[in-house]
């Protein structure tokens, strides 16, 4: 039976008020025997990785007066004329969201706060910023994929593609030059090619078919050996722990893809007496009310509601 239909009084916002509910959560991530995390989209978005605005307007100016693109997101789904530009956006798009390090040090706080603790980290991003703030790589499951990956167009090739090498191949081609830290910016001149060479056209190595991101938009996302492995290391720490006082932390999570984090996290808190529910969100921090005595809902965002719990 599903989440949606198990629960049947209504959502609550938790009890207590803001402050009360931090203390709780500081409380149950000391004392919890295990700790779930489950993070989605608002995670990054805290830390800074925005698809609009000005990290839009700075890196892909030239795409959108060009073509009317308004944010990194829709981006990744327009019609390029043809595979050279295809190519040159998609690697603005992994570069600025997987292979620099996110503007606020959200990911890193979140790893002080749970290091020495017995966890877990389940995520519907794709930019790695989990392995970057220094979690145990061993401890993660990328449901969604990786920005970091590409994937055979043959579905005979079982095993992803590492793209940074052609990433970073890939910027130079188009103009971008590295600053004092290495990362690559607008040259002051600001010209940029929104083409790369046709040999730089992406393949795969085993049998020279095209390829593409390894993201999960369709029945054809490959879940290689490493997607597997997380999954049943994931699978393993749920059933460890499952009649343990377990903290099951939501950050982030909205609703697109509410079966992966958010719906198994409310049944398995209704399952065991001992589990407390946590949602950090920014505008939809709730719970369903059969499980609010043992909820915590805190509304804003997730980077100031770690500054608040050091306080």
């Amino acid at each position: 039976m599903s989440a949606v239909r198990y629960f049947r009084k209504g959502m609550s916002c938790g009890k207590g008020n803001r402050s009360e509910q931090i203390e709780r959560l500081k409380k149950e991530i000391q004392t919890a025997d295990g700790i779930v995390i489950g993070a989605g989209a608002g995670l990054s978005t805290s830390a800074g990785f925005t698809y609009s605005g000005e990290r839009f307007d700075k890196y892909f100016f030239d795409f959108a007066l060009t073509y009317g693109i308004r944010d990194i997101y829709s981006g990744g789904f327009y019609p390029f004329p043809d595979e050279e530009t295809h190519w040159a956006w998609w690697a603005r798009h992994i570069y600025y969201n997987r292979y620099i390090d996110a503007p606020k040090p959200v990911y890193q706080e979140l790893f002080e706060l749970v290091k020495d603790k017995n966890y877990f980290v389940i995520t519907t991003n794709v930019d790695h910023m989990f392995q970057k703030a220094g979690f145990d790589k061993k401890r993660l499951f990328y449901t969604q994929g990786d920005y970091g990956l590409f994937q055979s167009v043959n579905p005979d090739i079982r095993e992803t593609i590492d793209n940074e090498g052609w990433v970073m191949e890939a910027m130079e081609a188009q103009g971008f030059i590295r600053d004092e830290n290495g990362v690559f910016q607008v040259p002051d001149d600001g010209r940029l090619s929104m083409r790369i060479p046709t040999e730089l056209i992406p393949k795969c190595e085993a049998d020279g078919s095209g390829v593409v991101m390894n993201l999960r938009s369709d029945d054809s996302f490959l879940e290689d050996s490493g997607w597997r492995n997380a999954s049943g290391a994931y699978s393993d720490f749920l059933k460890r722990n499952e009649k343990l006082h377990v903290l099951y932390l939501e950050l982030g999570v909205g609703a697109n893809t509410p079966v992966i984090v958010k719906y198994p996290f409310w049944q398995m808190t209704m399952d065991n007496e001992n589990a407390v529910y946590a949602c950090l969100n920014y505008g939809e921090a709730f719970c369903p009310e059969e499980i609010e005595n043992r909820a915590i809902c805190i509304d804003g965002d997730i980077g100031e509601v770690f500054m608040e719990m050091k306080k």
